[in-house]
């Protein structure tokens, strides 16, 4: 195996050194859709919550111990549990449907600001979370204003929050000084656990996403149609029907992209056997159109492979 990886190694060396990277650039992108590649790359990381290229800090919020901890990489890139606050959440059980339910959500969530200045009823500060996320949009889940936060500061308060997550001050304080926000996730589950991902299917997924990459790097309209589940849409309501028709348009033109990804993460949505979150940074130049930015896809176990369901 060592020999055939050096073996190929040098082929390309020497074809890039003759002619450039426009003649190995396919070679190298397909290299990037085989899973043996990926077997490499994945067994290096702790994949505890999945794969994960951005995060280094993971909340988990289990809403029938009543608890949050926290992870954080060490020195080795591994997850080591950090903290375990005791956590107020929502009264009912079940995943938040509706504004005002009184239910926690369940999901995979970015902590997309800190408040620095709340009502004494929420302690001395609070996380903004990101819900509704995109499955939850997807899903027409209502509500919002689901905070990580602390407890009164002058009054008491029931034993279960509307729907937010409340731990106890101090440790809301130390939790502030130890996160990076944009390189933290929170996952929330009730009834299963959060268990360790199998490197296996995480290892399928990784080279799955780079084949469909490499259909839409290389204007393969049908196979890259072919990564799409039939009940697909947009956030703007877009269906699988009218999306297809929008990427013929776009794929007749047989233009030359750039497609990048970095901080790639794959993450096994929380009570949602078989779904998974899919992010990345996207790096695309065409002729015509330039983006750089995140990209987010929900994809789920159809069979011996994964449709994506929607996209962001």
């Amino acid at each position: 195996m060592l020999f055939a990886y050096a073996s190929f190694a040098n082929s390309i060396l020497d074809e890039y050194r003759l002619y450039g990277i426009g003649k190995v650039e396919k070679k190298l992108d397909a290299k990037l859709t085989q899973e043996n590649y990926w077997k490499n790359a994945i067994d290096k990381s702790d994949t505890t919550f999945g794969f994960m290229e951005k995060y280094d800090s993971v909340l988990v919020c289990d809403k029938n111990n009543s608890t949050l901890k926290l992870f954080q990489k060490d020195g080795n890139s591994k997850f080591i549990l950090k903290n375990t606050y005791h956590a107020y959440t929502g009264k009912n059980h079940g995943e938040k449907q509706n504004e005002g339910d009184l239910r926690t959500p369940v999901g995979i969530y970015n902590l997309v600001k800190k408040l620095s200045k709340v009502d004494d009823f929420y302690g001395p500060l609070a996380f903004v979370t990101s819900y509704p996320n995109l499955y939850d949009r997807y899903k027409n889940k209502k509500g919002h204003g689901i905070w990580i936060h602390g407890l009164p500061l002058n009054q008491k308060r029931d034993a279960f929050t509307k729907g937010c997550i409340a731990i106890n001050n101090e440790g809301l304080q130390c939790l502030s000084k130890e996160l990076e926000l944009p390189r933290t996730v929170l996952l929330i589950f009730e009834n299963k656990q959060v268990s360790k991902s199998e490197k296996k299917e995480l290892v399928k997924l990784a080279a799955w996403l780079y084949k469909w990459r490499y259909a839409w790097k290389y204007n393969d309209l049908d196979q890259y149609l072919s990564f799409y589940a039939q009940d697909f849409k947009k956030p703007n309501g877009m269906d699988f029907q009218a999306f297809s028709q929008y990427k013929k348009s776009i794929f007749s033109r047989n233009q030359k992209k750039s497609i990048i990804f970095d901080n790639l993460n794959i993450i096994p949505y929380p009570n949602h056997p078989g779904i998974f979150q899919i992010t990345f940074y996207e790096h695309y130049q065409a002729p015509n159109y330039r983006y750089n930015g995140p990209k987010e896809l929900l994809v789920k176990k159809t069979g011996d492979t994964y449709k994506i369901f929607v996209e962001n």
